[in-house]
């Protein structure tokens, strides 16, 4: 009497696996992969396999065949431009993590012929670096920068399959699904943003089978972790600045408020208990807004973060000043006053660069307009728009896009040094240069 299979319904039911093939592998490569390519082809075609799939990877087949994906040649997804992928690495939080990565992962990766690859959430590869022998085999098999490695789309994977269960996965030889992938080996961790539990990318360790070793998965997942306590450290950093914006405000302020960041974390209170993290809407915009753990309250942005008002009306935004100030070398400064007060963010020289064309140009500058006044050059749109939206992270309350541009209601004054010469000094951008000439004014 035939029992109804437990992995997918209908078929024939598969063995209990007698043994951990990774750790078969460990002792016998050549055997391993025998045994998984024996479980892969009875497994997938709905026969008792002796050997059943882990139940990681049994899970990621039995999802992939309820998808109708194709075993031998898995799906095909356009990669990302190399604009894209560029723009992408520009404005990826992974980019801060990446020295931990390559500290941590690529030295060994040489030494036994892996790569370190870092996709992200969307499972498109960002970054891929390590022995160029296995780079050139990865480029016959599509693992490439701003190629799809999504489960859905190769297959089971150390990228896509990590993703999907939210903790490191190692997939070797015949576990992949696709069978274009069986001679290789894979280990994925996800990457989280520890301020919201937002899964960021994966990194994966990848090359050809015979390299597997039972512990590549707790020495991928153990480097994640350290990358993810760097994005703590970062985060941890960033309240601070906030703090030191914030606090000034908050001294001036009668009632109960607070200062918190993008997400809701806390830099500063006063006249109200300290919460670590204030629930904010999805997406926050300033007004009055009722907040769980507050009540009625008005939300003005403040920075990187938001002014908290509880209780009160919402500040009018209209009467804002804003004051660039470029006259000091290398402490350049963005002011602005009204709304939630006076507030200071120190610019960094391409910041400075960018606010300092937008207060030249009132009626707005495109990307590629704003690219060809820094770089001589139109075409790097793809930086102009990572940089502002960093500029957005603090200004964007009082920017518009499509051009870029200041509020209409916005009033904007800029300080010029006394000699023209010395208008931020160190840069090369046409247009500063332009704005150097005597003659120029504002």
């Amino acid at each position: 009497m035939n029992r109804a299979c437990p992995l997918f319904p209908g078929r024939t039911p598969v063995a209990k696996t007698p043994k951990n093939t990774t750790q078969i592998a460990a002792v016998d490569t050549a055997r391993a992969a025998r045994t998984l390519s024996e479980t892969r082809s009875a497994t997938l075609a709905g026969r008792r396999a002796r050997v059943a799939p882990r139940p990681v990877i049994g899970q990621s087949w039995e999802r992939l065949l309820r998808r109708g994906l194709d075993p031998d040649r898995g799906a095909w997804v356009r990669p990302l431009s190399p604009e894209e992928v560029a723009r992408r690495r520009e404005t990826s939080p992974l980019r801060h993590v990446l020295p931990v990565l390559r500290e941590g992962l690529l030295p060994a990766s040489g030494a036994v012929r892996h790569i370190m690859a870092v996709a992200d959430e969307d499972g498109r590869v960002l970054w891929r670096e390590g022995s160029p022998s296995v780079l050139r085999k990865a480029d016959r098999l599509g693992f490439a920068p701003g190629a799809d490695w999504r489960e859905e789309v190769v297959g089971t994977n150390g990228v896509g399959t990590a993703a999907v269960v939210r903790r490191p996965v190692q997939v070797f030889a015949s576990e992949h699904f696709v069978r274009s992938h069986t001679s290789w080996t894979c280990a994925g961790a996800p990457l989280v943003d520890p301020r919201n539990g937002r899964l960021l990318g994966v990194v994966d360790v990848s090359g050809p089978l015979e390299t597997m070793h039972p512990a590549t998965t707790a020495w991928v997942g153990a480097v994640a972790k350290l990358a993810e306590a760097r994005l703590r450290e970062l985060h941890q950093a960033s309240l601070e600045r906030l703090r030191a914006v914030g606090a000034p405000v908050l001294a001036r302020l009668g009632g109960r408020a607070a200062v918190v960041d993008g997400d809701g974390w806390t830099a500063a209170v006063t006249r109200m208990p300290y919460t670590e993290r204030i629930a904010l809407p999805k997406s926050p915009t300033p007004g009055r807004r009722w907040l769980p753990s507050i009540g009625l309250c008005s939300l003005e942005p403040l920075a990187d973060g938001w002014l908290v008002r509880a209780g009160e009306e919402p500040v009018p935004q209209d009467g804002v000043r804003i004051v660039l100030d470029l006259t000091r070398p290398h402490r350049w400064s963005v002011t602005v006053l009204g709304g939630a007060g006076s507030w200071s963010q120190e610019l960094s020289p391409r910041h400075a660069e960018l606010l300092y064309l937008l207060a030249e140009h009132r009626a707005g500058r495109s990307a590629a307009e704003l690219a060809e006044d820094l770089y001589g050059d139109p075409a790097r749109t793809v930086t102009v728009r990572a940089e502002m939206s960093r500029v957005r992270r603090y200004l964007g309350a009082f920017l518009e896009h499509r051009p870029y541009r200041f509020r209409e209601d916005i009033e904007v004054e800029v300080l010029l040094p006394d000699d023209p010469a010395v208008l931020l000094p160190h840069s090369a951008a046409p247009a500063v240069r332009l704005g150097r000439a005597p003659s120029h004014g504002v």
